[in-house]
């Protein structure tokens, strides 16, 4: 199991960190996703091989946040 830390920008609610955790959980290979409004960051236990940074970054990037 690998983590990475993403910085997600566009957040502004508790809403918003669910519909951050909530993609982020639904790719195949990510185990948790938390999401922290007051960092800006998602911190993401993953098994590399099944899932991307690419995928991450996407997943987050189509709920209508940024990351980087």
């Amino acid at each position: 199991m690998e983590t990475l830390v993403l910085k997600v920008s566009g957040m502004s609610c508790g809403g918003c960190v669910k519909s951050v955790t909530g993609v982020l959980e639904a790719l195949p290979g990510v185990s948790k996703a938390d999401v922290s409004l007051e960092k800006g960051e998602a911190a993401i236990a993953f098994e590399a091989g099944k899932v991307s940074r690419e995928q991450m970054v996407q997943a987050i990037d189509d709920a209508g946040f940024e990351a980087a």
